[in-house]
């Protein structure tokens, strides 16, 4: 019996183990701008998110801002030893943004892996389309979306400057691109 436990416990540990870095969620729509990549699926109330940037630092996403980076919803992330940092932030002013908790609101990213591999950074994660959130931007799956995206260096650092940006515009539910 102990023999069939611990045999057991293996099982479980290895399959945890091979479980916790994989990138596996399906994804029905993808767009392609210069170094980057934005992956999507609009489910049960939630926007999952592949993201990916030619940059071995931070790569990050922005939804519907006012001028320029102003009341845009940020999601950037970078990896760092294999452990996947997230911050949800608001843009407060045209050329700034702060991190929703500092501003009283609350972070609503959900981690689902992530990855630097070469010299790309990979983040997944997953955001609901209505949080709540007075820093956070509702998303509308049928109407047009205005997407911020952006890397920065080769430096692990959500305070270091882009230096690449691009803005598109989606239609989260047909996949059109803009």
């Amino acid at each position: 019996m102990r023999g069939k436990i611990t045999s057991l416990v293996i099982s479980l540990v290895f399959l945890l183990g091979m479980t916790g870095n994989v990138i596996a969620a399906e994804y029905d729509h993808k767009a392609e701008v210069r170094g980057m990549e934005f992956s999507w699926k609009v489910a049960d109330g939630n926007l999952h998110i592949k993201l990916m940037g030619r940059t071995k630092g931070w790569v990050g996403i922005g939804f519907n801002p006012s001028k320029g980076m102003q009341d845009a919803n940020f999601i950037l992330g970078y990896v760092d030893k294999g452990k996947v940092e997230i911050s949800d932030e608001f843009g407060d002013t045209p050329i700034n943004h702060k991190s929703d908790e500092e501003m009283g609101g609350t972070s609503d990213v959900t981690v689902v892996g992530g990855e630097e591999k070469g010299r790309a950074t990979t983040l997944e994660f997953v955001i609901p389309l209505d949080s709540g959130d007075k820093y956070d931007s509702v998303l509308d799956p049928q109407g047009e979306t205005t997407v911020l995206l952006a890397f920065g260096g080769n430096r692990d650092s959500l305070r270091s400057k882009h230096r690449s940006h691009h803005t598109i515009t989606v239609n989260l539910s047909t996949g059109e691109v803009k």
